[in-house]
C-alpha cells in the first residue's frame, strides 16, 4: 500500500533559492528519476504533480510513498554521499527540476539559512520514516 506524505516538502522560499540554479528536466516514457543504489546525480525538485518513491528488498517493494509538488527527491543521497536508498518514479504529469549535486553542495555552503531549512526538510523525512516504521 502506497502512503501520501509531505514529510518532504520544503518551504517555499527553499523551494525558490534551489529552484534558481536547478535546469528543468523532460520525462520520456520511462519516469523513472533515480534507483535505489545509484550513485546521487543532483536533488530532484518536484515543482508540479506527484511522485513514488519506493524502497525494495529483492523483488518485493518494502515500502511506498507518493510525494506531491514542493517535495525534495534524493536529498539524504546527495547530502550524504551515498547512494539513493530508494527508487523514485515521477507520476504522469509531473514537472521536475534538477540541482546537480556540485550546485547543490556549493549553495549549502554559501548559504547558512539555507543548510538550515534543508536540515528541516531531512527531520521531517526521518520522522516520517520512524512513524512508518511502528505504524506501517
Amino acid at each position: 500500500m502506497t502512503q501520501v506524505s509531505s514529510a518532504f516538502v520544503a518551504d517555499p522560499e527553499l523551494n525558490q533559492k534551489l529552484e534558481r540554479r536547478s535546469k528543468p528536466i523532460s520525462l520520456g516514457t520511462d519516469r523513472v528519476l533515480f534507483h535505489q543504489g545509484d550513485a546521487p546525480t543532483g536533488v530532484y525538485l518536484l515543482r508540479k504533480g506527484a511522485a513514488t518513491l519506493t524502497r525494495q528488498s529483492s523483488d518485493e517493494a518494502i515500502f511506498s510513498v507518493q510525494v506531491g509538488a514542493g517535495s525534495l527527491l534524493g536529498l539524504p543521497a546527495v547530502i550524504g554521499a551515498k547512494p539513493y536508498s530508494l527508487t523514485a518514479e515521477a507520476l504522469e504529469g509531473a514537472e521536475l527540476s534538477l540541482l546537480t549535486r556540485e550546485d547543490f553542495i556549493d549553495l549549502m555552503q554559501t548559504d547558512p539559512l539555507l543548510s538550515f531549512q534543508v536540515l528541516r526538510v531531512l527531520a521531517e523525512e526521518v520522522r516520517f520514516a520512524r512513524e512508518s516504521l511502528l505504524h506501517p
